[in-house]
């Protein structure tokens, strides 16, 4: 588990195919910048811009990760050198900044638009139409790996396309320490429903079968 709290910012420093090719997925390294990795063993869990991964390999300020196909399928900024937001596993010993987050990606979104308001910045994404029922007012959602609160949701079409559309306000602060300042107009970018959200649904749609 995780709380969309960014730690840190890396960079992922190079992807190679694992064994059986591209089609098995890829393994990267990562420089971890300013993530202590003392703590961290082999087999712990890392959120990379918002997808848990478990380290395969570490030394004193970089670490490797596996990743399946299916994952480079279903997320982005994994497949390519960058900047990634970096979160380690929460402890129980840890205040719970964010909101509780599982680091499994439910679905890509694309940035409408992301324009100066103020000091701070409105970032507004069209989420896939099965996220929708999951989004709310004053609720969170995990923008690559970030925890971020809802201040505006509508549902309409885009181009024949049925969206969720949401607004988001960024302060300095989160656009500073975050890759979230990279973020323009028709970015893909990772999303991830809040926990409850989902028991939530799943309970009422049971009730009703």
């Amino acid at each position: 588990m995780f709380t969309g709290i960014v730690a840190a910012v890396g960079n992922i420093n190079s992807v190679a195919p694992l064994a059986g090719g591209l089609d098995a997925g890829v393994r990267l390294q990562i420089d971890a910048g300013s993530l202590p990795l003392a703590d961290v063993a082999l087999g712990d869990s890392i959120a990379i811009n918002g997808a848990c991964m478990t380290v395969v390999e570490k030394d004193a300020s970089s670490f490797c990760v596996d990743v399946s196909r299916e994952s480079l399928n279903k997320t982005v900024g994994l497949d390519a050198p960058g900047e990634v937001n970096l979160e380690k596993a929460l402890t129980l010993a840890e205040r719970l900044g964010g909101h509780l987050v599982s680091g499994h990606v439910d679905g890509l979104g694309r940035v409408h638009s992301f324009e100066p308001v103020g000091e701070s910045r409105e970032l507004v994404i069209d989420a896939p139409q099965e996220l929708g029922k999951f989004l709310a007012y004053k609720g969170s959602i995990v923008v690559n790996g970030v925890s971020l609160t809802v201040n505006r949701v509508e549902d309409l079409s885009v181009d024949s396309a049925k969206v969720c559309r949401f607004s988001i306000n960024l302060i300095p602060h989160t656009i500073e320490v975050t890759t979230l300042k990279h973020l323009r107009a028709g970015s893909q970018v990772n999303l991830e429903i809040d926990l409850i959200a989902r028991y939530v649904e799943r309970m009422l749609s049971a009730a009703k079968a």
